[in-house]
């Protein structure tokens, strides 16, 4: 079998956790890590690969990657990138011919979330990038249940103050930049930095990794 996005996306066992995944996170409190949140690494993973030259085929393993990174949630926050691996292993090990396709997809889901990462393809390069650029006010679910802004939660904040958020990639400059925008009477740039900084440590690797400099620009303040 050959793997392809749109036979994932159809997965009867692939759309089951992450609607697991979706269950449990809205329980917790989490914001969107559900079919909006991986339809758009999905989309970025694939965007992106396709915008620095790579083949096709690794466009679609890109996309793949980003449509199933987060479906282990739902058998543990903590090491969720590694439940994730195992599950897609689990599913498509014994369908294709191509290990090689499926241990690169496990091994960037397995990195996208993961400390004392060390980076050894552009798959795993592009997933990072994808997942971590994804704040915005749109991922938010719980914010209007409470009663006072300063009860929210700051990841709920920063996300719900974040009204214009985009990935771009800049071939000449050789610079991957994302740009933002905060509503500043919600959260200020320097919370966005107190839940950002982590993830930005992992843009900058990744984007390295793949020839480019990770440039963030907030409300027109660029930094890099």
């Amino acid at each position: 079998m050959r793997l392809t996005l749109n036979e994932v996306k159809k997965n009867v066992k692939i759309s089951n956790f992450l609607s697991q995944t979706e269950i449990y996170l809205d329980a917790l409190g989490f914001t969107d890590h559900g079919p909006r949140h991986v339809g758009i690494v999905s989309g970025r993973s694939q965007e992106l690969a396709s915008k620095i030259g790579l083949s096709a085929r690794d466009q679609e393993l890109a996309a793949i990657a980003g449509w199933c990174h987060d479906m282990g949630n739902f058998l543990g926050r903590t090491e969720h990138h590694y439940w994730a691996s195992m599950l897609f292993s689990q599913v498509y090990l014994e369908k294709t011919s191509n290990i090689n396709e499926i241990s690169r997809i496990m091994q960037a889901i397995a990195s996208h979330d993961k400390d004392e990462i060390r980076l050894v393809d552009n798959i795993s390069a592009i997933l990072i990038l994808a997942d971590k650029s994804d704040v915005s006010r749109s991922r938010v679910k719980h914010y209007r249940s409470h009663k006072r802004l300063g009860e929210s939660d700051i990841h709920d904040r920063v996300n719900y103050a974040t009204t214009y958020n985009q990935l771009l990639i800049s071939k000449s400059k050789k610079e991957i930049v994302l740009r933002v925008k905060i509503d500043v009477k919600v959260a200020t740039p320097m919370e966005y930095f107190e839940i950002f900084n982590d993830r930005m440590i992992f843009c900058e690797m990744a984007a390295k990794y793949l020839g480019y400099k990770f440039v963030l620009i907030i409300n027109d303040f660029k930094l890099s």
